[in-house]
């Protein structure tokens, strides 16, 4: 009870339709609600501007936490007791992931390109609603190490793939 929990993460584009969304919590018994509790909440969000810093929100009794950037809208929610600055460090490892992940380009054509890449960052970042892990380097080392394809040929992989994979050699090779 004591260990700080999150309730969702929702990606949701600059219309408040979904890009990427992860529920932790029995609260939304199914995709309908799921989808009006969306769609409430980016409406009441939408005129606000959460450009430069996080904005926190009291929102049918849950504290929100939520980010824009280009057509991207990135929220967090937790229960009402729940410490601000915890899930305000969630959503800043979520958004600071996601930007390193898309190489600074973070729109909404970007992430869905790269959808993959954004619900393995999810699953690194919290876990049943037990938050794993909030910096954003570790965060996207872990999503790229898991989405590397071991198998190209050194010259066609990113330097930090070529490493990853040259780590792993090497820790095959001592074991």
């Amino acid at each position: 009870e004591s260990c700080p929990s999150i309730k969702n993460i929702l990606l949701l584009d600059s219309e408040g339709n979904r890009v990427a969304v992860k529920y932790y919590s029995d609260e939304w018994p199914n995709n309908s609600v799921k989808e009006a509790f969306e769609k409430s909440l980016f409406t009441k969000t939408q005129k606000t501007n959460a450009r430069t810093e996080a904005e926190i929100a009291m929102f049918e009794s849950h504290i929100i936490v939520y980010k824009f950037v280009q057509d991207l809208h990135f929220f967090v929610t937790g229960a009402e007791n729940e410490n601000e600055l915890i899930l305000v460090t969630v959503l800043q490892g979520f958004f600071d992931a996601v930007g390193l992940l898309l190489r600074g380009t973070v729109d909404k054509k970007e992430a869905l390109e790269n959808l993959d890449l954004i619900l393995l960052c999810l699953d690194e970042i919290v876990d049943g609603g037990i938050i794993l892990e909030t910096d954003a380097n570790v965060i996207a080392g872990k999503v790229a190490s898991h989405s590397i394809d071991a198998a190209a040929p050194l010259s066609e992989q990113t330097i930090s793939q070529a490493l990853a994979t040259a780590r792993e050699h090497l820790a095959r090779s001592l074991l």
